[in-house]
């Protein structure tokens, strides 16, 4: 719904007549004032060093409402220029969209939905570790009856329709055990009338390996069918694909071993990895096309101001104080008498993945993980 324009001026003017008047006022005497001024009348007393901060702080806010304008440009000028492909998160499996310049966007279909009824039945089991955990050995306290009874419904309902569901055979048994015994461990624990903390362990471990199952049929329905829709739409740019940029989003959990980046990555090779192909860091599973465009254009733009002032194109891809804030910190360390804790330097426009890549011992896998548990009994 866009504003009237009449009511903006009147707004305009008001908040103008405010600001004036808050100038003036301190200098005209509060007697001299009419009644209808003293609600807002006073004295307002500003030092010289606090006009001058206000003035030079001033600066820095007045960049980002530049920066905001000079973003729809940019856009608009990468958007003609260059193809881009966004893939985000989403909890059916992901959404590809491809723009191309002077071309409608174009959304890639979704991830067929055996994605989602694995996930949903592995997410099944974990949501009853939620029920259950702040109540384990606690037979004082009830209120977890209700909420795991309702559960109990949902899950057998799931049960009762799973040969109906699109799945081959081997991954519907599977299925079947682990609705199963969900069932199972709710049907004890409120016949009990207490979660005891050795049942939650029994019955966990005995789940791992069909959830295992599970989570690896899920990847590989994902990956292949965005591999399959990556293929097509590097065959339909042909030399338009050397050009084109590439951003996928990310949350802590997530950003390792990423499904999305690392499918693209397959497609754009390591020379392309946080030059054209970018993992954009956020704070939510899921976000908007728009914000995505709109990282993404601050990242390109912010290369050309790095370009410009420093003579390097990814300067900027960086935090900007991070080197001299760096040479601070062991600085201040010597003179505590401490020894510094810090990364390794790399040079601006490093190719390695925006992710954890440094090897070491200890399990990196769901298999690792099984298979040591299997080793120790």
């Amino acid at each position: 719904m866009r504003a009237d324009p009449v009511l903006q001026c009147r707004a305009h003017a008001l908040v103008v007549s405010i600001a004036l008047l808050s100038g003036t006022i301190g200098a005209a005497n509060a007697q001299d004032l009419p009644a209808y001024m003293a609600p807002i009348s006073g004295t307002t007393v500003s030092t010289p060093a606090e006009t001058a901060t206000k003035n030079m702080l001033a600066l820095n806010t007045g960049m980002f409402e530049l920066y905001g304008d000079a973003a729809k440009v940019f856009r608009t000028n990468i958007l003609a220029k260059h193809p881009v492909i966004l893939a985000l998160f989403s909890g059916a499996g992901g959404r590809f969209i491809l723009y191309q310049p002077g071309k409608a966007p174009l959304e890639a279909p979704q991830v067929p939905i055996t994605y989602q009824l694995l996930k949903s039945i592995g997410h099944s089991t974990m949501a009853l570790t939620q029920v259950a955990g702040p109540y384990v050995d606690n037979p004082d306290n009830q209120s977890w009856r209700a909420p795991m009874t309702a559960y109990r419904t949902r899950m057998q309902a799931a049960l009762e329709g799973l040969d109906a569901t699109a799945m081959p055979a081997e991954w519907r048994d599977n299925n079947r055990i682990i609705l199963q015994n969900n069932i199972a461990f709710m049907d004890d624990s409120l016949a009990k009338g207490v979660i005891k903390f050795s049942a939650l362990e029994a019955f966990s471990k005995k789940q791992g390996p069909y959830l295992a199952k599970d989570v690896a049929w899920a990847a590989q329905t994902q990956v292949a069918h965005w591999m399959a829709v990556l293929t097509d739409w590097k065959k339909m740019l042909g030399n338009d694909w050397e050009k084109t940029y590439a951003a996928s989003n990310t949350i802590y959990v997530a950003r390792q071993n990423n499904v999305l980046f690392s499918v693209l990555a397959q497609f754009f090779g390591p020379e392309a990895i946080n030059s054209r192909l970018i993992l954009i860091e956020t704070v939510s599973f899921t976000t908007t096309p728009d914000d995505m465009l709109g990282s993404l254009t601050r990242i390109i733009a912010d290369r050309s101001v790095g370009a410009l002032f420093f003579g390097n194109y990814h300067l900027m891809d960086y935090e900007l104080m991070g080197s001299d804030a760096r040479a601070a910190i062991i600085a201040e360390s010597e003179k505590r008498g401490t020894k510094p804790f810090l990364p390794p330097l790399v040079p601006f426009g490093s190719k390695q993945w925006p992710t954890l890549i440094t090897p070491g011992p200890g399990p990196s896998t769901i298999a690792d993980l099984l298979s040591s548990t299997q080793g120790s009994r």
